[in-house]
């Protein structure tokens, strides 16, 4: 690599550096609910682009695009390999039953033909609820080990950095565990989506004791919970978004804090204000939103929203490539 090329990786945004590493591993990344342009013009930037090698996870009467592979969601090789695997999970289903079921859910078979190694991502949502899909992901592949909770992240993209901001789309009113399980997974995925050391704060309407509301105990009991659970985490709450995020106040609000004025993962109390301050962000802030990025499945299963841009899609599926590189390759079941 030249010089002038090394300068330009390094200072390139972080989807172009993104970009650059669904490139040098593609992954195959299936497209769950195809019947939509959107998705299809997805599938083709993805091939074109070489980020990833797109399959459609095909209906019937649904034809395949020109270039692009499509497998049927009820019949055919690979079916038959995700028949197999639940009859094998469930052995006192009758193989009958297990066929009726995954012929009828298509996104069952999407999150099953992840789990079995067909292909190394699943996405999902373009045209589901997010319950939909991740009430699959939970039955088709379940939890990671070591993972407790399914949750979300999104990374917001402004002003050159990245920065990410959970749960904003699945747990609506997180207890401390779960609100400290969310804090733990979206570390991870900051830390392997951009490899930064995570600091994390957990966001309050309070900081470091200034309200002895119950809600800000719970944030802080999170907290806590969190840094048990990963001594290592650099985590901190509960904290104000200015504290968190603003050196000169989190000087004046939360002197010492280790993360204070440089977080850079946001953990939201609960999904209101997760889901309200992503928007809030990428409307008036102009911050790029990729996600939702769902992670604690035993498998990479992300979740679209159904008002997504073929744009989005192919973002949420370079994130996808990119955190399957960093897990072992399975032994892929190919259609014959």
């Amino acid at each position: 690599m030249t010089a002038t090329a090394a300068t330009a990786t390094a200072t390139a945004g972080p989807a172009v550096r993104l970009a650059e590493r669904a490139r040098a591993d593609r992954r195959r990344v299936l497209l769950v609910e195809p019947d939509d342009a959107r998705v299809v013009q997805a599938a083709r930037a993805l091939g074109d682009g070489g980020l990833a090698v797109p399959v459609l996870l095909g209906r019937p009467g649904l034809e395949a695009p020109a270039g692009i592979d499509m497998v049927p969601c009820d019949g055919g090789p690979w079916f038959e390999a995700a028949v197999a695997a639940e009859t094998a999970r469930f052995p006192h289903r009758p193989e009958a039953d297990v066929r009726a079921a995954l012929a009828a859910d298509p996104l069952l078979v999407g999150a099953v033909l992840v789990r079995i190694g067909a292909v190394d991502v699943g996405v999902a949502g373009n045209l589901s609820t997010t319950g939909r899909v991740v009430r699959a992901g939970l039955d088709g592949l379940g939890l990671r080990p070591g993972a407790s909770v399914v949750t979300s992240a999104f990374l917001m993209e402004i002003d050159g950095r990245t920065l990410t901001f959970a749960d904003c789309a699945v747990v609506p009113e997180p207890e401390p565990e779960v609100l400290a399980g969310i804090a733990v997974e979206a570390a991870r995925l900051h830390a392997w989506l951009t490899g930064e050391d995570p600091r994390v704060a957990m966001l309050s309407f309070s900081t470091h004791g200034s309200s002895q509301h119950a809600a800000a105990l719970r944030v802080r009991e999170a907290a806590r919970l969190a840094k048990a659970a990963d001594p290592d985490l650099i985590v901190d709450g509960e904290l104000q978004f200015d504290a968190a995020f603003v050196p000169s106040v989190a000087r004046t609000k939360a002197p010492g804090s280790p993360v204070a004025g440089q977080a850079n993962v946001f953990v939201f109390p609960g999904l209101d204000a997760g889901n309200i301050g992503y928007k809030i962000a990428e409307r008036l802030a102009h911050a790029r939103a990729v996600g939702p990025v769902t992670s604690g499945f035993a498998g990479w299963w992300l979740d679209l929203s159904r008002g997504c841009s073929a744009a989005d899609i192919v973002d949420l599926c370079v994130v996808g490539a990119v955190l399957a590189a960093r897990t072992p390759r399975p032994s892929p079941r190919r259609q014959a």
